[in-house]
């Protein structure tokens, strides 16, 4: 079995920390390697060699045209190791290799977006006096510590280093301990792309040990976070108890799907819902779980998703012909197992799926779920559940349609299929999160990387994606000439 290793300051060294964790596939529960849990001498190293390439400016320094070839040399790397990356993601965490959302190829074209990224914010100079100039510029931040998820591990990777790399930071990346591979491989890749030693650790472990420490770290200068609004809150914590540190964090969701029945394409609408819940088992923070759907087309629109249901093909997340993998884990098979059984609880009515499955495999394998008849007040309807679990609620006009839409905790993202363009302008502006209309999210070099969303209420804080995703990773800075 082998041991993952770290990465700091461009080599590769063993951990101080005198415990391991298994790293467990989850298509068949069975261990394909280990991670050193983490100690506070691992994030030291690691935080000093940061500094060390932060200070001696061996790449923020650099003109922009070499940071923009270094990162669009680490972007054709990644590609061409594409079908490795998503091969050690689904034996990891079980991301199906068919499936192509957020996958490897989508991370180089990620990383590519920033590469270009790099010269293209502009300070501000403010109209003064004859005696003054007044600037303001963009200056990195410093040290930046990412804390990723295992839900899309290569692709959540690359949106941390991707836009903090091009901002001139340098990058302390902690993986999920379920899912360390594809980090470590980045930060190989990213050396010989040219990106100096020290500019991109990886320092694997637990989060309550290295993921911890980075947070309480002195100096460290940012934390840029995906996962659960709980650790979000912790980090927080953390940031303030050290040094007041910058936090990003993009957190838990509970979005809705808002389907009228105007006129609506239902068999568009079904395909987006059902295929949105399908991808990586409705493992991912801004899917689309909640569905308000007006009662007249309620039925008709239901059937529709269960027939893409019955069309998947459920297996070993690595077989190329699996269309539907495994839960991650088994605390997170165990997790959204309670969820569906504290429906009944919430006398919600069961439509579709509900059991585990494929357990003979020794996998953490749970049907796609549907439950109809939810109040909005139930726990499936308020709490993500990080799962292939559908809550469904009826309503009967925009006003109640908002109402619910907006009464969870959360505000990362929307999605409103509707007719009629007046509809779709009001439920805009009446929903706090993101809203895409008569869409999904959108994916691609052009608007999907260009576009940016920031989230609200317990769904996180901070910008990401595009030019303002990249803001996020520098401050402005105030330079201020006066002569007499």
């Amino acid at each position: 079995m082998t041991t993952t290793r770290l990465l700091i300051d461009g080599v590769e060294c063993e951990s101080a920390s005198q415990t391991s964790v298994e790293v467990i596939n989850p298509s068949n529960g069975r261990c394909v390697s280990s991670i050193p849990a983490g100690c506070d001498d691992d994030v030291e190293r690691a935080v000093a060699a940061a500094r060390r390439a932060f200070n001696d400016g061996r790449w923020g320094d650099e003109p922009p045209s070499v940071r923009k070839k270094a990162l669009h040399r680490l972007a054709d790397l990644v590609e061409a190791e594409g079908a490795q990356f998503d091969a050690m993601d689904a034996e990891e965490m079980g991301k199906p290799v068919k499936e192509v959302a957020f996958n490897a190829t989508a991370a180089a074209s990620f990383v590519r977006f920033y590469a270009e990224a790099v010269d293209k914010l502009t300070g501000d100079v403010y109209t003064s006096d004859k005696a003054s100039l007044v600037l303001q510029r963009w200056v990195a931040r410093g040290v930046v510590a990412g804390i990723v998820p295992w839900n899309f591990p290569t692709f959540v990777a690359a949106m941390k280093l991707g836009p903090a790399l091009a901002a001139g930071n340098t990058v302390i990346l902690k993986p999920s301990e379920l899912s360390p591979g594809s980090a470590v491989r980045l930060g190989q890749l990213a050396l010989r792309a040219g990106i100096p030693p020290g500019v991109l650790n990886v320092v694997p472990g637990l989060g309550e040990t290295a993921g911890k420490a980075l947070a309480l770290h002195s100096d460290v200068d940012m934390i840029a976070f995906t996962g659960s609004t709980e650790v979000g809150k912790l980090l927080l914590q953390y940031a303030g108890q050290s040094n007041l540190k910058s936090v990003m964090a993009e957190c838990g969701g509970k979005s809705p799907q808002v389907v009228f029945g105007d006129g609506v394409d239902l068999d568009a609408a079904a395909t987006a819902i059902a295929g949105f819940l399908l991808t990586n088992q409705g493992q991912i923070c801004s899917v689309g779980s909640r569905l308000l759907v007006q009662q007249a087309v309620e039925d008709d629109l239901l059937e529709r998703i269960m027939s893409h249901f019955r069309k998947i093909v459920i297996g070993d997340a690595r077989d190329p012909r699996t269309t539907f993998g495994p839960l991650a884990s088994a605390k997170q098979c165990d997790r959204v197992m309670r969820y569906i059984e504290s429906a009944s609880t919430d006398r919600a009515e069961l439509v579709a799926g509900g059991k585990r499955t494929l357990q003979a495999s020794g996998g953490y394998f749970v049907e796609p779920t549907i439950f109809r008849k939810v109040t909005p007040t139930a726990r499936i309807a308020q709490e993500e559940i990080f799962g292939p679990v559908l809550s469904v609620m009826s309503f009967e006009d925009e006003a109640e349609a908002i109402r619910i839409a907006n009464s969870t905790t959360y505000g990362l993202g929307a999605y409103v299929w509707t007719s009629n363009l007046s509809t779709g302008m009001r439920m805009a502006k009446g929903i706090r999160s993101s809203v895409a209309i008569n869409s999904v999210a959108p994916t691609g070099e052009g608007a999907g990387y260009a576009a940016s969303w920031e989230p609200c209420g317990q769904s996180g804080i901070g910008a990401e994606g595009g030019l303002a995703g990249m803001q996020s990773y520098l401050r402005r800075q105030l330079m201020e000439f006066y002569h007499a």
